[in-house]
């Protein structure tokens, strides 16, 4: 078995997205290593435990100050003598992890740039110069979307865009299922369903204009609040905010939705996204109205797949239009055809190709 040290910004337990999808599949065949972005703790150590089949290494420093490189540095150090770890590959879903793995020498460096980083709330100052380094240490780079591939394209020479894929049975089940959610049941139909990290992205004044106009839609808002104040979400009796919930229980929630929103604000954090959910829902069977993220758009929008709201106005008439329907079996199934061939199982296959091609005198997966 092939060892894979894998740097992320997120806990594995934060969301479960593209990292979970795609490392779980590499770990059927390989011993994968998942590091955590660095915590405060009482002291300089590390703990591991094995969680969806993938090794989860926490690191924890006693401050972030004195000597953190080399502090850093000793800890994976430790990590690989602990495990007897002897030829690994390393990838990255953060060039911060450089800080304190450059002196590392794996057999092949993925980069698998899932978002522009640098756009979002807090990012650090010297990520865009880690990023470069980065680009010059990674055999293979993935994005995860065509906008994002388009922006990175020339910065290096064996770089593949991989846009948001699905697990199609997943969320397919969300057709199926007659079993309300119970912190659900209360709220009013026609309900308005979003799941995903509520953060600088997320369009709150679209949310509080649509909500205040159409009083008698109730939104039902699902996941983790971050980098934002909670006081700043819109509030009122038809916004129901009911926290994060487990990937497995998302089926259960959405099934009971009439739509479903992509719904980001327009601003640099965003530019680039290739949002996850709006496969998922479509998978589910359920309309989804966007507001206008490029890689949306294209390909979703242009195949009338999805409604693409600029404004309240145009929301609020595309979700008149859907409501009003009396069938969706024909766009049903256009929806299928369209997702047919997607799945996390097949860009695992194409990354893995890719990887090999690289990695020739040994094989991560056969």
């Amino acid at each position: 078995m092939q060892n894979i040290l894998c740097f992320s910004h997120l806990h594995w337990d934060f969301v479960y997205q593209r990292p979970q999808h795609l490392l779980t599949r590499f770990s059927k065949d390989n011993n994968v290593y998942y590091f955590e972005e660095p915590r405060i703790g009482i002291s300089d150590f590390y703990e591991m435990n094995l969680q969806d089949s993938v090794f989860i290494v926490k690191i924890f420093l006693r401050d972030q100050n004195e000597d953190r490189k080399a502090r850093l540095e000793r800890l994976v150090n430790k990590v690989i003598a602990d495990q007897n770890i002897s030829n690994y590959l390393c990838w990255y879903y953060t060039p911060m992890a450089l800080e304190y793995t450059s002196h590392l020498e794996p057999g092949v460096t993925i980069y698998d740039s899932m978002d522009e980083l640098s756009a979002f709330r807090f990012a650090p100052p010297q990520l865009l110069v880690l990023e470069e380094e980065l680009f010059k240490k990674a055999d293979v780079v993935f994005t995860g979307g065509h906008t994002l591939y388009q922006a990175k394209k020339d910065r290096h020479h064996n770089i593949h865009p991989f846009p948001s894929s699905i697990d199609k049975y997943h969320f397919r089940a969300a057709r199926y299922n007659t079993v309300d959610a119970e912190d659900q049941k209360h709220i009013p139909n026609p309900r308005f369903g979003f799941f995903g990290v509520i953060d600088e992205r997320f369009d709150i004044e679209l949310l509080k204009e649509v909500s205040s106009r159409r009083p008698d839609w109730h939104f039902v808002i699902i996941g983790p609040v971050v980098k934002i104040d909670e006081d700043d979400l819109p509030r009122a009796e038809n916004i129901h905010y009911l926290g994060p919930k487990k990937y497995s229980e998302l089926p259960n929630y959405i099934s009971h939705w009439d739509i479903s929103l992509v719904l980001f604000a327009l601003n640099e954090s965003t530019e680039f996204i290739s949002p996850t959910k709006t496969p998922e829902y479509l998978a589910a069977g359920l309309p989804v109205i966007s507001t206008p993220i490029k890689d949306v758009i294209k390909p979703y929008g242009e195949n009338n797949l999805v409604y693409i709201a600029d404004s309240a106005d145009t929301f609020i008439s595309y979700a008149e239009e859907e409501l009003s329907k009396d069938s969706k079996k024909e766009w049903l199934a256009k929806v299928d055809r369209f997702l047919a061939n997607e799945s996390w199982d097949n860009t695992f296959e194409k990354m893995n190709l890719l990887i090999n091609e690289v990695n020739k005198t040994s094989k991560i997966y056969v």
